[in-house]
Order: C-alpha cells, then sequence, then structure tokens
C-alpha cells in the first residue's frame, strides 16, 4: 500500500531523511517513534508529497508519487491525514467542516456530503456536535472533526503525525479510541506519535528513527519491549521513565 524506496530529503544543507526504505501493507498499522528532530514528520509528510523528496521512491496504493507525471492531487484524495494542529474552519459548523472538502474536491452533492458527514461524525462519537462550531469544542472533539473530514473522503491510507501531542492528557483518550476502531476496521495507518501504550497495544510494526535514518523496527513488543540497539533502548528508557528524562537532560547540560 505504502512502499519508500532510498528516501532522501533535505533542507539547504541539513538532511533530514538518510536513506529510508520502508513498506506498509494493506491493513497494516505502522508506528514510526523517534527523538524530535529524526525525521519522523518529513517522512510522513513526503509519503503525500507534501514535502517534496529530494531522491528517492514513494508509492501510494500502486502509484508512483514521485513520477513527475503523477497526478498528485488525485492521488492525494486517496491519502487522509490528520496533523498534530486540528486546522479547521473556525467560521464553519462542525458539519460544515466535514462537508466542505467533499463538495469542493469530490464534487458530492450538498446531500451526499451530508450524509457522508453525518456517518463519520458518528463513528468518531460526535454525531450530537453537528451544529457545533469549533470554539465550542474541546482540543480532543476538535482532533476527532479531524479525523471524520479526513475519513469522509474515501481514503485508502490514513497518515496521522502525533495527532495527540497538542492536547491535554484526559483528552488523549478519546482520540486514541477512534484510532484503535480504524485499526480494528482494518484502515492502512501510518502513525507517528509518542504514545507508547497506543504503538504497543495497536501497531504491527514500530519504526523507530534517529538522526534521518530508521534505526529499528519490528514487531512492537520487541522494538518497544525488548530493543535490540543501543540508542531505541536509550530513547524509550527516556520515554518511558520521565525522572530519567529529567536527569539526562540536566547531565547534557
Amino acid at each position: 500500500m505504502i512502499e519508500v524506496r532510498d528516501l532522501h530529503k533535505s533542507f539547504g544543507d541539513l538532511e533530514v531523511l538518510r536513506g529510508i526504505d520502508l513498506e506498509v501493507g494493506a491493513g497494516e498499522v505502522v508506528c514510526v517513534i523517534g527523538p524530535s528532530g529524526s525525521g519522523k514528520s518529513t517522512l510522513l509528510r513526503c509519503v503525500n508529497l507534501l514535502e517534496q523528496p529530494t531522491s528517492g521512491t514513494v508509492v501510494v496504493d500502486g502509484v508512483e508519487l514521485t513520477d513527475p507525471e503523477c497526478d498528485i492531487d488525485a492521488v492525494r484524495r486517496r491519502i487522509g491525514m490528520v496533523f498534530q494542529q486540528f486546522n479547521l474552519f473556525p467560521h464553519l459548523s462542525v458539519l460544515a467542516n466535514v462537508t466542505v472538502a467533499q463538495r469542493k474536491v469530490l464534487r458530492r452533492s450538498a446531500a451526499e456530503a451530508e450524509k457522508t458527514a453525518r456517518a463519520n461524525l458518528e463513528r468518531v462519537g460526535l454525531a450530537d456536535k453537528v451544529d457545533a462550531y469549533p470554539a465550542q469544542l474541546s482540543g480532543g472533539q476538535q482532533q476527532r472533526v479531524a479525523i471524520a473530514r479526513a475519513l469522509a473522503m474515501g481514503p485508502a491510507v490514513m497518515l496521522f503525525d502525533e495527532p495527540t501531542s497538542a492536547l491535554d492528557p484526559e483528552l488523549v483518550g478519546d482520540v486514541l479510541a477512534v484510532m484503535r476502531s480504524l485499526a480494528v476496521e482494518g484502515m492502512t495507518m501510518m502513525v507517528v506519535t509518542h504514545e507508547m501504550s497506543f504503538a504497543r497495544e495497536v501497531a504491527d510494526r514500530v519504526v523507530f528513527m534517529d538522526g534521518g535514518v530508521i534505526v529499528e523496527e519490528g514487531p512492537a513488543a520487541e522494538v518497544i519491549g525488548a530493543p535490540v540497539n543501543e540508542r531505541t533502548r536509550t530513547f524509550l528508557s527516556r520515554v518511558l521513565d520521565p525522572a530519567a528524562a529529567q536527569v539526562g537532560e540536566v547531565e547534557d547540560v
């Protein structure tokens, strides 16, 4: 479903991705973990060409996005993406936020777009919020609207870029519950996350990145539960033990 080959991405003289090879099969959930600045989000943005790779190939649902002849806009309609920030239109109701792209991009009728929007809002547990505006919702509810908006486009693949990082801790659970249900339904998902419990429970595979390369990958139980690489072990010890992370930060200074 997703195939990345020898992917490189540079910003000026800074090489952020250094030869990434990765596959995500149909119906598979792959979680990408790693420290800040490791290239996780850049990789995700290269998968749907929000960032243009410097070199390498990206294939999604059988279409090579890095082919100069590729109709990127057409392929992107099959790739849903959920960002750290919710990016909802503040002046539109929840229902309108979920219908607008359907009308403008997919050219669906108003009735069809509304039916699809309502179905997906129910799917994320927000059927009772169709008339609300973003400012009237919690951060977790806004992120679930963003997920419903992406699902309403009928994607073959869903990309999540740290979807809970901007949320208060008490709001994270409802968003992760929606993502769990998508995994159960068989949605192909690539998730950049710092939620280790989610990765351990839901991911078919976990990919650990550091310094723009994939350091370790494999089943969640192995990568998170019994990592082989020292860099992976160091990262997880800090993520899973905040006290150790604080000590490490003091020592680094």
